[in-house]
């Protein structure tokens, strides 16, 4: 049986800075390379929302979800998902994180999110009673370590980015040693990262809280360098 394939870290140049490709040419990549479902994590930090402090939040946030959108309509007329990610930092906070299940108007309610701590956020999640899940993103980079695993619903453990030293092996090893979940997403940000990383399921998340359900289980395969493992 075909897996059902899934993308769960990737930029695009209208919403990350570092990013180089557009949103619907993105979405256009992944299709025609195999994979059903996106989740756009574009960086949600000071350096994008310091130079909107002109407009208002509503504003800010029409301009930070400007790739989702362009994702989303690009995929209409495809056998394809988009969800709504982040990849957030923390202002005091070296690390980053992924963040899965969110809603757009959970970002309108609750302004410059990047402003709290990692432990702030997680009870504010709770606190709303909102089904959203923290992935630290490669936590072995140079100047990255892990966050604190109650804090986190899990790791990602295989970061498919060519241009970093992200230590994947010892994020795996750590990840197994804390009995932390596990994913692996390929950090698109260019052509050459495209599919590199990712999850291979049986099923396809028809919704948002579906790929939520799928991650908590762990009933997937991880994509490294292209190959389910």
């Amino acid at each position: 049986m075909d897996k059902f394939k899934i993308e769960l870290h990737a930029h695009s140049a209208e919403s990350s800075r570092c990013g180089s490709i557009g949103a619907e040419e993105v979405i256009r990549k992944y299709s025609k390379a195999g994979f059903n479902v996106l989740v756009l994590t574009d960086h949600y930090y000071a350096r994008f929302f310091d130079k909107l402090t002109n407009l208002s939040w509503e504003k800010q946030i029409e301009k930070y979800l400007k790739g989702y959108k362009t994702a989303c309509q690009a995929a209409k007329n495809l056998n394809f998902k988009v969800f709504l990610g982040l990849e957030i930092k923390f202002n005091d906070d070296p690390n980053e994180y992924l963040i899965y299940g969110l809603k757009e108007d959970f970002l309108i309610n609750h302004p410059n999110l990047h402003r709290l701590s990692l432990e702030e956020f997680r009870t504010l999640t709770i606190d709303q009673n909102e089904e959203i899940l923290i992935y630290q993103a490669h936590p072995f980079r140079p100047g990255m370590a892990p966050a604190a695993a109650n804090l986190l619903d899990g790791l990602e453990v295989y970061n498919g980015n060519p241009r970093h030293n992200s230590k994947n092996d010892k994020a795996l090893s750590y990840a197994e040693e804390h009995d932390l979940n596990m994913i692996s997403g390929s950090d698109f940000h260019e052509a050459e990262d495209l599919g590199r990383g990712g999850l291979a399921a049986d099923k396809m998340p028809a919704a948002v809280s579906d790929l939520c359900s799928l991650l908590r289980s762990g009933n997937y395969k991880l994509i490294k360098n292209g190959e389910y493992q």
